[in-house]
Formats: structure tokens, sequence, C-alpha cells
């Protein structure tokens, strides 16, 4: 069985990256407001979901 621990704990820092840079990000944009941390990582992972569907799909193809 393979051994997983490093990509968890990879996975774990580098989801927490995101969410701290997310949030910073939605403290800066709208300065005297703040927008909610959803909205950001909409924004991100939206497309790159799109991304991770239409890769799929091209490899299921060929």
């Amino acid at each position: 069985s393979p051994d997983h621990r490093i990509l968890m704990v990879s996975s774990a820092l580098m989801g927490a990256i995101f969410l701290v840079l997310c949030d910073t990000l939605s403290r800066i944009v709208i300065a005297p407001t703040e927008l909610p941390v959803g909205v950001i990582t909409a924004v991100c992972g939206g497309p790159f979901f799109l991304y991770l569907m239409r890769r799929k799909k091209k490899i299921d193809a060929s």
C-alpha cells in the first residue's frame, strides 16, 4: 500500500496557506469592509475545478 504521509501533510499545509492568503486578500480588496472569504475561494476554485473536469474528459476519451 502506498504511503501518503507526505501528501497528507503537504495538502494540509498548502490548504492552510491558501486560506490565509484568501483571507488577507478578502480584507484588502474592499478596504473599509470585508469581502467574504468564500467569494475569493470560489473565484480561485471554480475555474480550477472546471479545468480538472475538462482534463478528466480528455484523459477518458483517449
